[in-house]
């Protein structure tokens, strides 16, 4: 479905309940699938990464389609290859058939997994026999993607001799490890780390009941909403002393003037305008980048000069993000620049824009989410595919109603 959106008509003044964190409800969904007796938390985010997840964990035989969910193709490659009497087969979307899982596949194997490749080397379908890994040293690329380096820490535990994994080359999306690092510890796991050499020793976890936090990513929309109408918006269940790296966002956001109370009425974080603008953004985007289609999107309706740096994972997420946002603000009139895969920049440069923006998702539910806030600035865009926030924030549509945003059915 295809929406028609236009902005609320009096100042923003909203209450939202969040959804629940996806990340770190796929990584209690992983522990506890590797722990005897182990359950997930009391309360799991509701999104189709976390349904995939759920519904192929039990799974021990026969094809497991994970979709567009490439949390899920990645830890389920772990817990499959070091769970004994898995034998299935893990696919997705023809998307995911193109995101790399090599250097996750190579490391297992290092470890005693089998796994084969049913298509190209280095890609899904995977086919997988699961057995007993006996663990060891281990040298992994991190300059990919932290959800192998996290896939591998998890399972370690069940390893015959634990692991010492170093990390080789620049590690991306850091936070997220340590987000592993930290559910493990609390599920009793001995995980040890220095610089870039971390250990884990080999023993069972405990059945713990993680606690899941609300989603900061999703918290970041409302952000990028609170600076494009500096309106007054609270957020529910949004922890300050977060696991979740995308907490940043309330940092890189005060250079927007959005100013965060987490001590608000009620326990609510609250969202206020400030007039402290930064007039140029200058950020390394590498543990955050899941934020980059929200800033990115907020400096070209604001008008504010920008370089992003640490961009290198964007290629290879739901969709090329990069190529995507050069696309869809080219709709605004916003003419970005690129250096390779690693910098995006903006100092200003706009051609003429002669109709509606008509933006599309690239089934991304982080574009479709980045950019329904544009109507703001320019009432009657159009957001294509609006289902792909289910993959994340399947309420988020609902949320903008509540905030006084019109939504109505486009006709192609």
């Amino acid at each position: 479905m295809d929406f028609r959106i236009f902005p609320p008509e009096e100042v923003i003044e909203t209450h939202v309940a969040l959804p629940l964190s996806k990340s770190m409800s796929n990584r209690a969904l992983a522990i506890a699938a590797l722990t005897p007796g182990g359950v997930a938390a009391e309360r799991m985010a509701d999104c189709a990464d976390t349904r995939a997840m759920s519904a192929a964990i039990s799974q021990a035989e026969g094809r497991i389609d994970v979709g567009a969910a490439g949390t899920a193709m990645r830890f389920l490659t772990a817990v499959m290859a070091s769970t004994p009497g898995r034998n299935v087969t893990i696919d997705g979307s023809e998307r995911m058939r193109h995101r790399p899982i090599g250097p996750l596949v190579e490391a297992l194997r290092e470890c005693g997994a089998q796994i084969t490749y049913l298509a190209g080397g280095g890609f899904p379908p995977l086919q997988i026999e699961g057995s007993g890994l006996r663990g060891g040293e281990v040298t992994m690329d991190a300059s990919t993607s932290s959800q192998f380096v996290s896939a591998l820490l998890m399972a370690a535990p069940t390893m015959e001799r634990g692991l010492r994994l170093t990390l080789a080359g620049e590690t991306v999306s850091e936070p997220y490890i340590d987000m592993t690092i930290g559910m493990m510890r609390r599920a009793g796991a001995n995980v040890t780390r220095d610089g870039n050499v971390i250990t884990v020793d080999s023993g069972s976890y405990r059945p713990v009941a993680q606690e899941i936090e609300a989603d900061w990513s999703a918290a970041s929309y409302w952000y990028e909403i609170q600076a494009l109408s500096s309106g007054f918006i609270s957020l529910d269940r949004l922890a300050k002393e977060s696991l979740q790296g995308d907490r940043a966002c309330a940092e890189i956001f005060s250079h927007f003037g959005v100013v965060t109370d987490f001590d608000g009425e009620g326990g609510m974080t609250d969202l206020t305008a400030s007039p402290d603008m930064t007039p140029r953004l200058h950020l390394d985007m590498s543990a955050t980048p899941d934020l980059v289609q929200t800033v990115v999107v907020t400096c070209c309706l604001l008008g504010v000069p920008f370089r992003l740096t640490g961009l290198s994972t964007l290629r290879i997420k739901e969709t090329d993000r990069i190529g995507a946002l050069c696309r869809e603000m080219l709709k605004t009139g916003v003419a970005l620049s690129v250096e390779g895969d690693d910098e995006m920049w903006w100092e200003g440069a706009r051609v003429a824009v002669t109709e509606l923006p008509v933006f599309d998702t690239y089934d991304d539910h982080r574009m479709a989410m980045a950019l329904a806030p544009a109507a703001l600035f320019i009432p009657g865009i159009v957001v294509r595919d609006t289902e792909v926030v289910d993959k994340s924030y399947p309420g988020y549509w609902d949320d903008l109603r509540a905030a006084g945003f019109t939504l109505e059915e486009a006709e192609r």
